[in-house]
């Protein structure tokens, strides 16, 4: 597929191509037309300050547990890409996220806490930039939209943390977070669609998104201006 259509395809740009012009596609800089990066956000306050044992990409069972976690079933999936469509290979994807409950793992007294649910997960992306996890539909905590925190690693370097959020749930329009990511573009760059898997007898959902990452100082080419960055 091309990498182009699986964005638009998730966004569902055509829908506001009237209002918001081609432009919403591509940006265009010091590198020509590019795909729209995704945002940065917070890492916020429950990334886990000590890893669990089991990190793999199961977020659903621990270890040898035959017990699952409570949740709607999810098969996240997506592409790691450069601002040109390219597919990034051996980038680590981490996402973390509260159980069913509300509860992070990180509150390790959190009253109600799932204790099947695993809460954070790694994969390696293949040669085409793929990644997949298996987890819940994400949950609303007080003060907080449902959302799935993310960050992408490359070795020692951090490359991107940000979040993702339901389309279309209503508390995104009142959560501080999701309205800071930009304008109408950049919040749709972290919107992603929960779709029933046809034919699953235990209701599990598909959701698919793909993550554009900027270019850093040490990927711009030496005849181009290096652009600012916009993020640390």
């Amino acid at each position: 597929m091309n990498p182009i259509d699986g964005i638009l395809s998730r966004r569902s740009l055509l829908r506001g191509a009237v209002a918001l012009g081609a432009s919403t596609l591509f940006v265009r800089g010091a590198y020509a037309e590019e795909l729209a990066q995704t945002p940065s956000l917070t890492e916020g306050p429950f990334y886990p300050p000590k890893l669990p044992l089991d990190t793999d990409n199961d977020l659903l069972v621990i270890n040898d547990n035959i017990t699952p976690a409570v949740g709607e079933v999810t098969h996240l999936t997506g592409r790691i890409l450069t601002p040109s469509g390219e597919p990034m290979r051996n980038v680590v994807v981490e996402i973390w996220q509260c159980d069913a409950k509300g509860v992070y793992i990180a509150q390790e007294d959190g009253e109600g806490k799932d204790a099947n649910f695993q809460g954070f997960g790694r994969f390696l992306t293949s040669s085409t930039g793929e990644y997949y996890f298996r987890t819940i539909k994400p949950v609303p905590y007080p003060g907080r939209t449902p959302h799935i925190h993310v960050k992408i690693k490359k070795g020692d370097r951090e490359l991107l943390t940000t979040q993702f959020f339901i389309n279309g749930h209503p508390q995104n329009r009142s959560d501080g977070i999701f309205m800071g990511a930009g304008g109408p573009l950049e919040r749709e760059l972290v919107l992603v669609d929960f779709k029933p898997i046809k034919d699953s007898k235990i209701g599990e959902l598909a959701a698919r998104m793909d993550v554009v990452l900027g270019r850093t100082p040490a990927e711009a080419p030496h005849d181009e201006p290096r652009p600012r960055r916009g993020r640390p």
